[in-house]
């Protein structure tokens, strides 16, 4: 049943609603889109000696602004305490995360305790202060999916061309350390839920691009180079990716927590792949259309710094968003060339906020 603009504004106008990582990528664009919906927006950051808000700054005074690490459990009660004391039933938007899968490999025990630990601590919190939840929706990953486990190929979906096509029943295989703490953050989640009865749903996004990205990222990575140099270094040029634009990500986010059953599992993005090197060559495309740049040589390193670690590369990505689609209506509003035009636009006009970031 589609959900129009007026059913979102009715649930979310006013309403307490608390979102962590929320100085993220995605969920800065998130905590845009509720504060225009009206609702009283609450955000947990990390606590930073400088305590600044990259991503947020314009919307400092429209917002409450809390500190703390998911790893301590008692930052997290106190955070808690005050939401439970701001209006009945808020919404919590669980996006606090270490993010990268490269970095997963550096960082692994903090990436799984911030991504695993940290979620937890979110959930027995709640517990633990009888808060009365609308919903609290966890960010899940399509990385959690990993590639094509053989010894259960029948239980996935290919389509005529031998395609790979993911939705909410398809195994998990996950490749990375990041995927793996996902799929504990993602199974923590739906515990709680069968055993407290807290209302739980999770999303798994399937590749969020867009302005204020991590130029780390692929999309990023590319555009950056691009702007600033005469060729662009990337590694594998084959794996499949369904890019959703980081807009459409964040209207994923607040559908499935407004409306979502509590419990289950929804994904959602473009519904298409694109391989990295085709990727590259529709960024190169739209920003030389927009006057960006003029051609850009292309060096593949795959076997060198820019490929992922050993053999745990994902080679194929996409979301079949049907379940989401049938109980809201949501579907992506921008296309590739649309999402890549914004998206380069941020970073050309934004050198300041990525150059102290790249990793070429």
């Amino acid at each position: 049943m589609k959900k129009t603009e007026q059913d979102i504004k009715k649930i979310l106008n006013n309403r307490t609603v608390l979102i962590t990582g929320a100085d993220g990528f995605v969920a800065s664009h998130l905590t845009e889109k509720l504060v225009e919906y009206g609702s009283n927006v609450h955000i947990l950051i990390r606590a930073t000696s400088s305590g600044m808000l990259h991503n947020l700054p314009h919307l400092r005074g429209k917002m409450v602004v809390h500190h703390g690490d998911l790893t301590d459990k008692q930052a997290i009660k106190e955070v808690l305490k005050i939401i439970k004391n701001e209006g009945p039933k808020p919404i919590i938007f669980h996006l606090g995360a270490q993010a990268h899968v490269g970095e997963s490999w550096k960082r692994s025990y903090e990436t799984f305790n911030t991504n695993a630990l940290g979620t937890l601590n979110l959930l027995q919190t709640i517990v633990d202060l009888d808060i009365d939840l609308f919903k609290l929706d966890t960010a899940g990953t399509s990385e959690e999916y990993g590639n094509v486990n053989p010894e259960v190929k029948d239980q996935y979906r290919f389509d005529k061309n031998g395609g790979l096509i993911l939705d909410e029943k398809s195994p998990l295989n996950p490749q990375s350390i990041y995927a793996t703490s996902k799929v504990a953050a993602d199974f923590l989640t739906r515990n709680f839920y069968g055993g407290y009865g807290i209302p739980t749903v999770v999303t798994r996004m399937f590749n969020n691009y867009g302005p204020r990205q991590n130029p780390r990222f692929i999309t990023g990575t590319i555009i950056t180079q691009a702007l600033d140099k005469d060729s662009v270094e990337l590694g594998t040029l084959t794996p499949k990716r369904d890019f959703c634009f980081v807009e459409d990500g964040a209207m994923g986010h607040i559908n499935v927590a407004l409306f979502g059953n509590p419990g289950e599992v929804y994904v959602y993005g473009y519904g298409e792949t694109i391989s990295i090197g085709d990727w590259y060559n529709l960024i190169i495309e739209v920003g030389r259309e927009e006057g960006y740049w003029k051609d850009k040589k292309l060096i593949n390193r795959a076997s060198g710094k820019r490929g992922r670690l050993g053999k745990s590369e994902v080679e194929e990505l996409r979301v079949d968003y049907t379940k989401l689609n049938k109980l809201t209506g949501w579907t992506p509003k921008f296309s590739w060339k649309e999402g890549l035009a914004e998206t380069i636009k941020w970073y050309a006009e934004n050198k300041d906020k990525w150059i102290g970031r790249i990793d070429w």
